[in-house]
């Protein structure tokens, strides 16, 4: 009686739990039924961070009317061989319009909290961009269209295994596809005419995050270039270019070096990103540093034999390797790890250029890169006429571009902008790409006024600009605080010596006081700021 007492107890008490588990299915059901109306998580979640209503992130898969990165080609492009003048009172008062600061102490003029935020809090860096239409994206995908086997064979390797891993398995779900993507895909279809990333853009932790801890399953070394650089793959089938270690923070670059002959610095790929960013130019692609096992992430993967005989164990036992390069490859150059871990720079890399084909220009301020011949700009004084006639500098904001990299390129001390890239769809009306900036941030004792060219010769300069570079040369923003604060979340941290931070607050003084000659030379402000922000701010 008691045996049958305990089955029956045991049977109902497995019917009551079965119940209960259907009870919480059906709710958990009914919940997802009813949520599409009252808010669609991908959307609220947006607004609620702030991205603007027009950002291509926000783009519903029923919006992205273009195939999934449609007419790739099969080979993979991406290993293949980017103080304040008195001349004019222009300067930044605390009631002008869009230089107010924005301080959470009242009127003490300082910052509690992160004063990044606050930067991207103010009016100047919520500018909205113009609205992105269709042909203003780089890629328009739709993820609703199956794909077959035949068509899969045409897309660029780069792809392949994602999509059919990944997106295929996701069909007939168009409503999670674009979530199914892994954070480099949606950086890619982020990409714009106007933009290569939001200012507030939900996506930018998470790839920093990956660049620095995803699994590495190949490295290979680029070809072309002056020195050393490799590809790195991930799982995911994301890549990332690696710019290993040469010298440390502390080092200078000699003052009889060539700026062509310079060493590459991964800090300054690092640093230079989030300089870019915080001067609201958000060209460069992220970088993150990481800490690389030479032997386990690079020559045992490796499937480069060119690289893989390069590396030998030195005397003191760290494991070295040199590949082969232009420059510096050589055993005299060989990088070594301690005993095999090796500091670099992971940069984000672009959409390989059979999917989205780039240009590069020559710049018209090239340096001669001859030990002893100058440019023609170095010795015409008018040389910006001349530039001024000449396409694509002779419409549209592209000149005005090119004063912004100079601008960039001032602040870390970069010499060596030979060439820029622009992405070929978009023609003449888009932004320049600022890519290769290892050459920046060599010295922190000296300034090279002479890439400024650009700017004094043409005195000319984008309104939005110059309010940016005024608001952070104040107390609240300055530069090199903000700089030190983006740095200081690098895996790397501290990315650069304090002397190079400082010299960010000089340089800065010195292109406001560029622009001031300007100003005070002209006959109306407007000859020198040209109104790219109207009444917006």
């Amino acid at each position: 009686m008691r045996c049958w007492l305990q089955r029956l107890f045991q049977r109902k008490f497995k019917v009551s739990l079965l119940f209960l588990l259907l009870l919480a299915l059906l709710v958990h059901v009914a919940m997802d039924l009813a949520l599409p109306t009252a808010c669609r998580p991908r959307v609220c979640d947006a607004k609620a961070s702030g991205v603007p209503s027009g950002s291509p992130m926000l783009a519903g898969p029923r919006k992205l009317s273009l195939r999934i990165l449609q007419d790739f080609s099969s080979s993979n492009g991406s290993l293949e061989k980017s103080s304040q003048p008195q001349g004019v009172r222009l300067q930044a008062r605390a009631g002008d319009p869009g230089v107010q600061h924005q301080t959470r102490e009242g009127n003490t003029g300082q910052i509690q909290g992160s004063k990044l935020a606050a930067l991207f809090e103010h009016p100047l860096y919520n500018i909205p961009v113009p609205e992105v239409t269709e042909k203003d994206k780089l890629f328009v995908i739709n993820p609703m269209e199956k794909f077959t086997k035949p068509k899969l064979l045409n897309y660029s390797l780069y792809y392949t295994g994602y999509l059919l891993g990944h997106l295929l398995a996701s069909f007939p779900s168009p409503k999670t596809a674009y979530d199914t993507y892994p954070t480099w895909l949606k950086f890619h279809v982020g990409i714009n005419r106007y933009e290569l990333y939001p200012r507030r853009d939900p996506l930018m932790p998470t790839l920093l995050q990956d660049l620095a801890t995803q699994r590495i399953v190949s490295s290979v070394q680029k070809s072309g270039g002056t020195q050393l650089k490799l590809i790195m793959t991930f799982p995911n089938y994301g890549q990332a270019l690696f710019k290993p270690m040469k010298q440390t923070r502390d080092q200078e670059t000699p003052i009889d070096f060539f700026y062509f002959s310079d060493f590459e610095r991964h800090n300054a790929e690092i640093a230079a990103f989030h300089l870019d960013r915080i001067l609201d130019f958000r060209r460069i692609p992220p970088v993150s540093g990481r800490l690389v096992n030479i032997t386990k992430e690079i020559r045992d993967i490796t499937t480069d034999k060119k690289l893989a005989k390069t590396f030998f164990i030195s005397p003191a036992g760290n494991v070295c390797f040199y590949g082969e390069c232009s420059y510096y490859c050589s055993t005299e150059h060989a990088l070594c790890g301690k005993p095999d871990r090796l500091e670099g720079s992971m940069a984000t890399l672009l959409p390989d250029k059979t999917l989205a084909k780039r240009r590069s220009w020559r710049s018209p301020w090239r340096r001669s890169y001859h030990k002893s011949k100058k440019a023609e700009w170095e010795l015409n004084p008018n040389y910006c006429a001349q530039v001024r006639e000449t396409p694509p500098y002779n419409r549209g904001h592209r000149l005005l571009d090119l004063i912004d990299m100079t601008i960039l390129d001032f602040l870390m001390g970069n010499m060596d902008r030979h060439h820029y890239e622009t992405f070929e769809k978009f023609g003449n009306d888009t932004f320049l790409l600022h890519l290769d900036n290892g050459r920046g941030f060599g010295t922190h004792s000296r300034d090279e006024l002479s890439i400024l060219a650009p700017l004094w010769q043409c005195c000319s300069i984008k309104k939005s600009t110059y309010l940016r570079l005024q608001l952070l040369a104040t107390q609240p923003y300055r530069l090199s605080d903000l700089l030190r604060e983006a740095l200081a979340t690098d895996p790397l941290a501290p990315v650069l010596a304090e002397p190079h931070l400082r010299a960010l607050d000089r340089r800065l003084g010195k292109v406001l006081v560029a622009v001031g000659r300007c100003l005070a030379g002209a006959a109306h402000p407007d000859e020198v700021l040209v109104d790219d922000v109207g009444s917006q701010v």
